[in-house]
């Protein structure tokens, strides 16, 4: 096996000739972080996504999860955002289909999948290991403490992670190895006194520092939840069809915010700025044809028709828009029918 600090070295170069940003490593205890998560369940933030519930403390503690992990590795890829500016311009028009910067190119979990099976094969051919598992959002990790602890960023007052160079626009991916590698330093939390995602949080959700209700989130209600939008959060969706990134886009420490260089993370024609008109009007078989290989098949189609009529509703008022909302009144879904009627009575 290689010394532990050259071995640490070489995954940092790896990872880097493999597209990841950046990598920092971790131990294994963020028992402050569980009793955080505790928390929130408790208060019942988590809504209908009962898979935050499901595994018990396996979501925190890494060796309940692999046996024998001693250390975690964490890797940060960025992807594509709209600066500011931007991302007001296209939420003030409410003509336009905003989507999650995240969702506008291929999903993410294939592309990073992929690449942490080379690294793992490599860290694997050149050490001792024994065992090690990989994840990318697909198993209960508490991602953002680990990859704190590992200095790539701060949880923010959003809830998500920040780094003071590159803003916060990334994914996360996990290594779970025995390997006793040498950690990092965790990052220092520098919000300081700023409360600007706080404040500009279009529903609320963000009900106090470090404190997010999920079920007040729009990323929650267009993409996690399956049932109706509740009637009095309608209106501050806007013309958010698919996630939000106002706490982000809005954050002062994203004017640092790295352009992502991965191809995979570049946005669909088909998806970016248009109009509600025209993605209301897909049929099952388009939507299924547009939206395949991204993020977007989350919501299932009739998740997309209700998002997307809800946004109709918030437009102004046009024959045309009337028109489009009459043309899916005889649809075979209750749901999507019902925000329908909810859209036509706001013109």
């Amino acid at each position: 096996m290689q010394d532990p600090i050259e071995l640490k070295n070489n995954i940092k170069k790896w990872s880097k000739e493999l597209g990841f940003d950046d990598m920092g490593i971790s131990g294994i205890d963020i028992k402050d972080d569980e009793k955080h998560l505790q928390n929130w369940l408790d208060k019942k933030f988590h809504g209908s996504m009962n898979y935050m519930m499901k595994h018990g403390k396996k979501r925190s503690r890494a060796e309940f999860l692999v046996p024998g992990t001693i250390k975690v590795i964490s890797l940060k890829i960025h992807y594509y955002s709209r600066d500011k500016m931007r991302a007001k311009e296209l939420i003030d028009n409410d003509s336009i289909g905003y989507i999650a910067n995240y969702a506008l190119g291929k999903d993410y979990h294939k592309t990073i999948k992929s690449k942490l099976k080379i690294l793992s094969s490599k860290i694997k051919e050149y050490s001792n290991l024994k065992g090690q598992s990989s994840f990318v959002d697909s198993a209960p990790v508490l991602e953002k403490a680990f990859a704190r602890n590992a200095g790539l960023g701060w949880i923010g007052k959003h809830t998500n992670l920040i780094d003071k160079s590159n803003g916060s626009w990334f994914f996360l991916a996990e290594i779970y190895t025995d390997l006793d590698l040498p950690i990092d330093e965790p990052s220092i939390n520098h919000c300081g006194t700023c409360h600007e995602c706080i404040d500009v949080c279009p529903t609320q959700a963000i009900i106090a520092p470090y404190q997010l209700d999920a079920r007040k989130c729009i990323s929650y209600l267009t993409i996690e939840n399956k049932e109706s939008i509740p009637l009095h959060m309608r209106k501050s969706i806007g013309n958010r069809i698919f996630g939000c990134d106002d706490c982000q886009s809005f954050c002062p420490w994203n004017k640092f915010a790295k352009s992502a260089i991965n191809p995979d993370f570049k946005p669909k024609s088909n998806l970016l700025n248009q109009p509600l008109e025209t993605l209301f009007l897909w049929s099952e078989k388009e939507w299924d044809k547009n939206t395949k290989g991204t993020a977007l098949r989350r919501s299932g189609y009739k998740g997309w028709l209700r998002n997307i009529a809800v946004a109709l509703g918030n437009s102004k008022t046009t024959p045309s828009i009337k028109r489009v909302l009459q043309s899916r009144l005889d649809g075979d879904s209750e749901m999507v029918r019902e925000h329908i009627v909810w859209a036509l009575e706001q013109h």
